[in-house]
């Protein structure tokens, strides 16, 4: 499969652009410099892409660069590769950490084997420029900036932010998903999810334990900001005088209409994710437990299933496919998925007709979770009473039909 060498950057257009208009100078300059910076890469990606081509695949071997402030990643040294004990600096031991958790993460949840599933090498730059405000997957590798110390921060210090951008790569390698409009969303919401999945699954956090945030480690203290995105309550993550307020939707009924440009953000691809990334969060939370089992698992596959022109829609009605391929026709994880888009707008068109859908339109989380677990319950009851009734007729006749018939004699 032929795959986009996309640069998928963490922080959206929008709010670098917010920052432009930031009475801060150095707000300003920083992102300024990101944006030309960012730019720049998009150029060099294909002589990258190149250059890597013929590498054999290493089972996931991880190799960090130091860029050492410079624009020019040609330049970077290679500052600790697979095995090697950890330096001296934070940043690359950060990032070769959260390789190896992600990469850990896809190998024993899912049996993926690195990024492509063909063993791919996981090459990381750090410490890209000066003040640089982004971290990004750009098809070959990830690379990180320092930020401006001021909004941001270092960016490898949030495990979902590297999660999230190797995600980007995964979804190259299989489903490819077309970096716009709506097929755009769904590739940043994969990255949301699966960002979210790791740094659960590294923590060992269950879905109601988990702050569902994108980047919160990534914002300096000085500023009231909780994070880049929220899958819990899209919309959320960040109001300030600097940022305005977090732009996503969280329903269809508020679906962003921008134009399909990069200062559109290729048609509103980090914003309109959070639709689908709260379908994601009403699943894992109404199941309950480790989210990436059964939610995870049907994301993954519907991921697998899809093809780089699908649309919300066609993704939610291929979750309840795999749901019921997984899971049965009529479990509480297909219950669970269904309710969870008809919730933000995107009833599924294609239930099993013996499946009884209820209208959730308007209902929070913790209605959806207790009409899941009611689901559940009952089909608990319903096999209990299975195997009672198998055992009886199994059993030999009850001791008063076995009175009765020796009186008959």
């Amino acid at each position: 499969m032929s795959t986009c060498r996309c640069l998928n950057c963490i922080l959206p257009p929008h709010i670098l652009r917010k920052l432009l208009d930031s009475k801060n100078a150095k707000l300003r300059q920083s992102a300024l410099n990101t944006l030309l910076g960012t730019a720049r890469l998009r150029g060099e990606r294909s002589v990258r892409a190149a250059l890597f081509a013929t590498v054999a695949p290493t089972n996931g071997r991880r190799t960090i660069f130091d860029a050492r402030h410079n624009n020019d990643l040609s330049k970077a040294v290679m500052v600790r590769s697979e095995g090697a004990e950890p330096v001296k600096d934070g940043t690359v031991n950060r990032a070769y950490d959260g390789f190896g958790a992600t990469n850990d993460f896809y190998k024993k949840v899912f049996g993926r084997n690195s990024i492509d599933d063909r063993g791919m090498r996981l090459n990381g730059y750090v410490h890209r420029g000066i003040d640089f405000n982004n971290a990004f997957w750009d098809g070959q590798g990830m690379v990180f900036g320092d930020g401006d110390g001021e909004m941001f921060t270092d960016f490898t210090l949030s495990l979902d932010v590297i999660a999230h951008e190797l995600a980007h790569g995964v979804t190259e390698f299989t489903a490819n998903l077309e970096y716009h409009n709506q097929s755009g969303a769904l590739n940043e919401s994969m990255s949301d999810v699966f960002g979210s999945l790791v740094k659960q699954w590294s923590a060992k956090e269950t879905a109601d334990k988990a702050d569902w945030l994108i980047g919160a480690d990534v914002t300096t203290p000085t500023i009231k900001i909780d994070a880049l995105r929220s899958l819990k309550a899209p919309g959320t993550a960040f109001d300030n005088d600097i940022l305005g307020k977090d732009p996503q939707p969280d329903h269809m009924d508020n679906l962003v209409s921008l134009p399909d440009t990069e200062e559109g953000d290729s048609g509103g691809v980090h914003i309109n994710s959070g639709i689908p990334n709260k379908a994601f969060f009403l699943v894992a939370t109404a199941l309950g437990g480790n989210a990436w089992e059964a939610a995870g698992h049907i994301w993954y596959d519907s991921l697998r299933s899809s093809n780089p022109k699908t649309q919300f829609q066609e993704f939610a009605d291929t979750t309840v496919a795999q749901a019921d391929k997984l899971f049965g026709t009529g479990s509480a994880q297909q219950h669970a998925v269904i309710e969870a888009w008809t919730e933000v707008g995107l009833k599924p068109t294609k239930i099993p007709s013996n499946v009884v859908v209820s209208a959730v339109r308007g209902t929070d989380s913790q209605g959806l979770a207790s009409l899941t677990k009611q689901i559940a319950a009952l089909s608990d009851e319903i096999e209990e009473l299975t195997r009672e009734v198998t055992a009886l007729r199994s059993s030999k006749p009850p001791a008063r039909a076995a009175k009765r018939a020796s009186r008959s004699k």
